[in-house]
Parts: C-alpha cells; structure tokens; sequence
C-alpha cells in the first residue's frame, strides 16, 4: 500500500508532526507486522523522529540547525535556498518504522516529523506500507 499525505507549511523551517496521519495509514493497511516507509520527495525538505512531547526540542533542533547552516552564508546556488538543500541533507529524506501489532513501534516520547526547510510550501510525504 502506498499512501501520499499532503503537508502544508507556513513558514520557511517548519517542523510539522504527522505521526497521527501516519499511524492512519497503518490504520488503513490492517497491516499487524510490517514496516512503515516513509519518504520526502524534495530537496528542501525532510523527515526525522525525535521527541513530540515538549516543543521546546522542536525549537532547540530548528535554531541549532539555523546556526550550523545560515540562510545568508555567501553559497553559490543561484537559487538562494542553498542553506534549505544542505539542511535536508543533513537530515534525511527517508525512514522507516517497524509496525507490530497493527501500531508503529514508537518509543514513548517519539514522534515523526515532516521538516521544511524552504517554505512556506505545499508538500507531500509518500508512506509505504509492507506487511511481513
């Protein structure tokens, strides 16, 4: 089963949790065992698992990345979004997620998010389901 979700952003870095529409796909699937693939067909744009209970970590990630990568640093892409593309590098189009019991294998504190590094867009998440 292949999922796409829609994700619409509002600004130029947003960090978007969609583990609730991911976990409805799974839902969807009626796959028990399996893993959950998720892949982010942008170049300005990623996913990564990290803690969904304090939004202060989403902060901390955004203005740590900001500093390690800025949005003026004299690049030579034409474009002006160089800072975007070297932040998806950073942190990933792809991941995936063993399912058991019908539910991701989440740890407590974890979720996913759908980064955008050069919003205000909109973007899709392509999710693979794979029973076994």
């Amino acid at each position: 089963m292949i999922k796409f979700l829609e994700v619409i952003t509002q600004k130029r870095t947003h960090f978007e949790d969609i583990t609730d529409e991911v976990q409805e796909v799974v839902d969807e699937s009626g796959v028990q065992e399996g893993i959950c693939y998720l892949y982010v067909p942008h170049t300005t744009a990623g996913i990564f698992i990290n803690e969904n209970a304090d939004p202060d970590v989403k902060w901390d990630i955004e203005q740590t990345l900001e500093k390690l990568i800025p949005w003026e640093n004299n690049y030579k892409h034409i474009e002006g979004n160089a800072a975007a593309h070297i932040k998806s590098v950073l942190v990933g189009t792809n991941t995936f997620i063993p399912i058991k019991n019908g539910r991701l294998m989440l740890g407590t504190w974890q979720g996913i998010f759908f980064a955008e590094f050069d919003g205000p867009r909109t973007r899709k998440v392509i999710v693979k389901i794979i029973e076994g």
